[in-house]
């Protein structure tokens, strides 16, 4: 009898959800996340007790095995582990750079290594400095000015630009790229200036490569903070002769297994329909990754306790996927993918968050016309709630392997003017997150994923 009453509640209170309008439904979400958010609390528990998650770390392997607990807890139909090969780069003792004007005078500046750099030499290194703005300045020195110094990359992020990512965008190579194209020139190491809008005594780090180049030929790689790249920028302005030394100790290891965590709600009508939902579950190891990424993955955990709380049941079955190594090679994203072709399923969506914590403006969409202007239609219904972004272009790294000529990817986009103040520095730390802002993200990708659920993607 008791099973009786509870299937037939179910099914009413299915009945009175259906009924309802896309409006209610919506301001149904919003209040349970805004009132019963767990988001937060997720968050405390990653950053200020598991902290730092770069791959390969014991931060994150704790962060696997609690995320995966707090799936199991939300009562949803699987929750699994799937395996991934990740590299485990290492930052080692703490790095030291002065700038010496002559003999025994020197001042201390603030550095980091970039990640996957080589070490200095034991006793670390000093040497004459070249500063350049771009790869076409290096070129033109050539290798008669820059062999044997250090390469001062200082382009900083163009300030007028709105868009803070199209601002990172254009002076992010400097950092990825900027060991392997001073070492074509018989450069000993390279600092670059911080990836951050602001001026401080942070440095920001970042993954840097040296795509095929031998081992023997590698040279060090670090970040300086912004306040240092000025102040070591006038310096050379009058003194060409002054010098830098920095010592650092980190160190690239043998891969090593670590896991996506998956989490799904089964769909009801169209169970072979998959509509994905997550963030990357590594950071940096400076600061304990609250705004990149941890941010995202308690949101997107929270898309699906939403959907829960707030009695709707998907039509899609609907994944939470927290991705592992965005941050140093995006094994897990490429794995999730490579998996899901194989075992043939069809993707129909996907939605990450991977642009901090921020009070949510709205999505980036990666799709057809016809996709997009079913976008566009639900627009009001989002504009109550200060939502009024919704552009084609960029969705977000780890679902980007997924993208097919039929689906719809899609990203959050977050306020982002204070993003690049905390992006892979040590001051993304919990603290920077603002509770409310947080829980509204939550809720509107959670808005996204059930209209797209309800009404589908357009084949046309």
């Amino acid at each position: 009898m008791i099973r009786t009453i509870t299937v037939l509640c179910c099914f009413f209170i299915s009945i009175g959800l259906n009924a309802q309008s896309d409006e209610a439904v919506l301001k149904k979400i919003y209040s349970t996340s805004l009132t019963n958010g767990k988001s937060y609390d997720w968050l405390n528990h990653l950053s200020n007790q598991i902290g730092s998650r770069l791959s390969g770390s014991l931060g994150a392997e704790r962060a696997v095995a609690y995320t995966k607990e707090e799936l199991e807890t939300l009562g949803i139909d699987k929750v699994w582990l799937q395996p991934v090969m990740v590299p485990k780069w290492v930052r080692g003792a703490k790095e030291y750079a002065y700038l010496e004007t002559e003999p025994g005078k020197t001042n201390t500046i603030n550095i980091c290594a970039l990640g996957g750099s080589v070490a200095t030499p034991s006793l670390g290194i000093k040497a004459h400095i070249v500063e350049v703005k771009n790869f076409e300045e290096l070129e033109a020195l050539g290798k008669t000015n820059i062999e044997g110094k250090i390469v001062f990359y200082n382009r900083p992020m163009q300030t007028d630009l709105i868009s803070t990512f199209d601002a990172y965008g254009g002076c992010v190579n400097q950092r990825y790229q900027g060991a392997i194209e001073a070492s074509k020139y018989g450069a000993i190491a390279v600092i670059v200036r911080s990836m951050n809008l602001r001026l401080d005594d942070l440095p920001h780090t970042g993954s840097m490569t040296y795509n095929d180049l031998p081992v023997e030929k590698r040279i060090p790689a670090a970040a300086i903070s912004t306040n240092d790249a000025e102040i070591l920028s006038t310096m050379l302005l009058l003194d060409k002769n002054i010098k830098l030394y920095f010592k650092q100790n980190c160190k690239q290891l043998a891969d090593v297994q670590s896991y996506n965590v998956i989490g799904e709600i089964t769909g009801s009508e169209f169970p072979e329909e998959y509509m994905v939902v997550g963030g990357h579950l590594d950071s940096w190891d400076l600061g304990d990754g609250s705004h990149d990424d941890g941010a995202g993955v308690v949101q997107s955990m929270d898309v699906l306790r939403l959907l829960k709380k707030s009695g709707i049941k998907p039509k899609r079955s609907i994944r939470v996927v927290l991705f592992m190594n965005e941050e140093n090679g995006l094994r897990g994203g490429n794995k999730y993918a490579e998996e899901a072709k194989q075992k043939k399923e069809k993707h129909v969506f996907a939605l990450e968050s991977d642009a901090g914590g921020f009070s949510p403006r709205g999505f980036s969409f990666d799709c057809s016309d016809a996709n997009f202007n079913q976008v566009l239609s639900w627009e009001p219904l989002f504009k109550p709630y200060l939502i009024h972004y919704f552009e084609k272009g960029g969705s977000g790294a780890d679902v980007g392997p997924l993208k097919t000529e039929k689906n719809v990817l899609a990203g959050l986009r977050p306020d982002s003017q204070r993003y690049f103040d905390y992006h892979h520095a040590s001051n993304d730390t919990f603290d920077a997150v603002n509770k409310r802002e947080l829980e509204l993200g939550a809720a509107t990708m959670t808005a996204l994923v059930y209209l797209f659920d309800k009404y589908g993607v357009k084949n046309n």
